[in-house]
């Protein structure tokens, strides 16, 4: 069966290839743990392959056999703009894999949807209005689980979408956001992703949750990779750990695979160690 590589050559092997296409999977993690360069190293190795072979031969190697990498890979952000998240990348991966996939990758930033309700000032997510159709157009700005749904379905079909993060959303909630409607995004988008055949990775900050909210969240998904902290003597270590993923996760269990130890490098999000069960 054809994947959908994660752009994490050790990860993917193990997979045998990837993510069976039509996934939605959940990156949660502890502040600091990895889930977001997890995310940024899957979309610049997945466009990287197809930019410049010798940089992902570098980086990434030989994509296992039955992997194929998607025609057009999305980051799509609440908060962000693509220089901010190209800036965020430059400080994990090499500064020449930045270069070359931020034009490739197609950032979509909801902030006017975002903060529009909100009492940000509107020059502080949208810069100076210069004509009254810029201010017309700024009245009329869809909420932004609308926006977020449309676009969706305009783009996703055959896709790497990462949407970062979940949690902005969570602490959207109050004004037109309700915690019903993060499950219900959730649920929706699983659904849809089988016909879209492509792989969305949602990011949420584990920290932001309670542990209902968080099992919710997971029920939701498809599957869900869990990015933490592990201290042991004196020194921290990030840890990976595939809580669920239908279809895959007994490839895992058959190796009786349990944790990665992982790494961030030039290279982006990478594994270090594999710990199964002795």
């Amino acid at each position: 069966m054809e994947r959908l590589p994660f752009g994490v050559a050790r990860i993917d092997s193990i997979l045998q290839g990837g993510a069976p296409p039509g996934s939605t999977l959940l990156l949660a993690g502890e502040s600091g743990a990895g889930a977001r360069e997890f995310a940024q190293t899957a979309a610049a190795m997945n466009v990287l392959a197809d930019v410049d072979a010798d940089l992902f031969d570098l980086y990434y190697g030989d994509l296992p056999e039955n992997a194929e990498t998607p025609p057009d890979v999305h980051y799509l952000s609440f908060t962000s703009d693509s220089d901010e998240i190209a800036r965020e990348m430059d400080f994990t991966m090499a500064n020449e894999i930045v270069e070359k996939v931020t034009e490739a990758i197609q950032f979509r930033d909801f902030s006017p949807e975002y903060f529009q309700l909100s009492p940000i000032p509107r020059e502080w997510y949208m810069g100076e209005a210069s004509t009254i159709e810029d201010l017309g157009k700024r009245q009329s700005t869809d909420d932004v689980l609308g926006a977020l749904g449309n676009y969706l379905n305009d783009h996703a079909a055959g896709s790497l979408v990462i949407i970062d993060s979940i949690s902005d959303l969570v602490g959207a909630m109050g004004d037109d956001v309700e915690w019903s409607d993060v499950t219900t995004l959730l649920k929706g988008v699983t659904k849809a992703s089988h016909s879209w055949d492509g792989l969305i990775l949602l990011l949420v900050n584990s920290d932001t949750l309670t542990e209902t909210e968080y099992g919710q969240l997971m029920d939701a998904s498809e599957g869900t990779f869990e990015f933490t902290w592990e201290s042991g003597g004196s020194q921290r270590a990030r840890t990976m750990v595939v809580k669920q993923f239908r279809g895959v996760l007994s490839q895992l269990q058959k190796e009786n695979i349990v944790q990665f130890e992982t790494e961030i490098h030039e290279g982006g999000f990478d594994v270090s160690d594999v710990r199964k069960i002795r």
